[in-house]
């Protein structure tokens, strides 16, 4: 391979693609998270209107399961639609405002700097398992912390 006249011109792209790669990432990351809130809303609003909650709930999760996955492919497991529905629980009163619920009755999601999330999908799976909520939010903190060093 031939030597670059100007190196100065190949860091100054080098960096560029580099950002723009950790900017898609960053937004590819909230909008899976916002869809996934929107997935436990929609889940958590339905269960409430069903009629037995608990055998409702299982055949509804199943049935959601059965065609999502037939029509998008995996991570739409009765397992993860469950998480899906926790991690609304948990978090709406937290970090989404309510913004967030009514612009998705438009089929929007929004774009506030109120509804985003900054760590990723598997980090939230162990942080819901922590019961306390400060707990949880104190590692939340320490989380985010680490991600920008």
């Amino acid at each position: 391979m031939k030597d670059l006249q100007n190196t100065q011109l190949l860091q100054n792209i080098s960096s560029l693609l580099d950002n723009a790669r950790k900017k898609v990432a960053v937004a590819v990351n909230q909008t899976m998270l916002l869809t996934y809130y929107e997935i436990g809303r929609m889940i958590v609003e339905d269960k409430q209107n069903g009629g037995n909650r608990a055998e409702y709930g299982k055949a509804v999760l199943k049935d959601l399961s059965l065609h999502l996955t037939e029509k998008f492919g995996r991570g739409f497991s009765e397992d993860n639609l469950s998480n899906m529905r926790k991690f609304y629980q948990i978090y709406s009163n937290q970090q989404i405002s309510e913004t967030l619920s009514r612009k998705s009755q438009n089929n929007l999601i929004p774009q506030t700097e109120s509804a985003k999330f900054n760590l990723s999908w598997s980090h939230y799976l162990k942080l819901m398992r922590i019961k306390d909520s400060n707990e949880r939010k104190f590692y939340e903190i320490e989380n985010k912390i680490l991600l920008t060093f």
